[in-house]
């Protein structure tokens, strides 16, 4: 009994042996940045390392989760990493925490800084993929869940809609909303007020060279998350769900704006202007002063050739913000939509010898200069507004030519050239 005893005793005592002679190499080959012959030494100890020593166990995993950062194998490696927090955690060995934790955060940031330069180049899958392993890091700290809802946008962007469809799900039933504190302070020599982090408020708030600390809140992301949810759904061609997406979070958020917009969105990509038109009101009664709805609904006015509104509706628009070049453009061509009928009637008579449709056809030849003198103030104040807009230069260019205005006409002539060329 006691010589088989002490062959165990030999035998374990060969295996600790064999165990630190394997990890002092793997720790020279990574210090050495040779990451896959590192993995191929580990390989040699890992069928015995789960019944070994628990101190070699940490070390084992720290280095493996390493080794496999360095051959970018980023989810194998915070695996490995968070097992050599466990072990280590459990035995208080106090040695590879740290250790595992900094490489755990610079994989993340590794994930992070490859996500962004993939969306850079539009590989939105490669993305996407890297985020959600990001989030999966940590999926219960709240910068993690960030990136789940970065993760969702760009599988959007993949058209990889049941990929996206599962991601905003998650974040919808978690109640994630992306809220986050935004910190300001006023330079007392400036007098503008200046975003800053955290750390840099906190040190500014009780200066006598800045005033004014605030703290504000960003606006939340429900409203884009279940807007997308319901377009996913559109997009799979499950409009019921759609549909009932967006209701149930207006029945949360009755007095939300954005989600109104958002149903509103959702029924003209389903065509109904009807139930658009209806929405859009009713936005307008919640938030009067946004111009942009009153934009919105002289598009759509337009599109059902009911001009007039549309009008009135675009005017009300310039009232609450004069300097969104679109709604000046859609005024000009809402007015040169009266030119087609005009320009008909003058085809009709110009063939003509009779005095009487000589007449005619002038009347209607100075009733068209009228029209365009019309546009003529908004083709102004846009191109004012946006100089580089070729639409409205060449609009432009066209009603002075129509109108006699040869200096103008020139002057148009020349920025489309510049632009053109440029």
């Amino acid at each position: 009994m006691k010589k088989i005893l002490l062959i165990a005793l030999l035998s374990f005592s060969f295996l600790s042996f064999a165990q630190k002679k394997e990890l002092r190499q793997t720790q020279k080959l990574l210090d050495q940045s040779f990451y896959n012959e590192a993995l191929d030494v580990l390989s040699q100890i890992e069928s015995i390392i789960d019944g070994t020593d628990q101190k070699y166990q940490a070390q084992y995993y720290y280095l493996k989760g390493w080794a496999l950062k360095g051959e970018a194998s980023f989810n194998d490696a915070v695996v490995s990493l968070k097992r050599a927090v466990e072990i280590d955690k459990i035995i208080k060995l106090d040695k590879f925490v740290d250790l595992s934790n900094d490489l755990i955060q610079q994989i993340e940031a590794e994930l992070v800084n490859a996500a962004v330069a993939d969306n850079k180049s539009e590989d939105f899958n490669s993305a996407a993929i890297k985020l959600y392993d990001a989030y999966l890091i940590n999926p219960s700290k709240e910068n993690n869940i960030n990136y789940l809802y970065y993760a969702a946008s760009s599988a959007v962007n993949a058209k990889e809609y049941d990929t996206s469809l599962e991601y905003y799900m998650l974040l919808k039933n978690m109640g994630y909303t992306g809220i986050s504190s935004e910190f300001f302070v006023t330079p007392i020599e400036s007098g503008i007020e200046e975003k800053v982090t955290e750390t840099e408020y906190n040190l500014f708030k009780n200066s006598k060279d800045y005033t004014n600390p605030r703290i504000g809140k960003t606006e939340s992301r429900l409203p884009e998350i279940v807007k997308n949810i319901a377009l996913i759904y559109v997009q799979k061609g499950e409009v019921d769900s759609a549909i009932a997406a967006i209701k149930e979070a207006r029945q949360i958020n009755p007095d939300d704006v954005n989600l109104l917009l958002s149903e509103a969105d959702l029924y003209i990509k389903l065509g109904d202007k009807l139930k658009f038109k209806e929405l859009m009101q009713l936005a307008i009664t919640k938030d009067p002063d946004n111009a942009i709805l009153y934009y919105n609904l002289g598009v759509i006015y337009v599109e059902q050739g009911e001009f007039e509104d549309a009008m009135n509706y675009y005017k009300k628009a310039l009232e609450l913000d004069d300097s969104y070049a679109p709604t000046y453009l859609n005024i000009v061509g809402l007015i040169l939509e009266g030119e087609s009928v005009i320009v008909e009637a003058m085809n009709k008579l110009v063939t003509s010898n009779k005095r009487s449709d000589q007449l005619k056809y002038d009347a209607l030849e100075l009733s068209r200069e009228d029209l365009y003198k019309t546009c003529l103030p908004y083709l102004e104040k846009l191109i004012e507004i946006d100089p580089q807009n070729l639409e409205a230069l060449r609009t432009a260019k066209n009603i002075y030519y129509t109108v006699g205005n040869n200096e103008k006409f020139k002057l148009m002539n020349v920025k489309i050239e510049e632009l053109e060329n440029q």
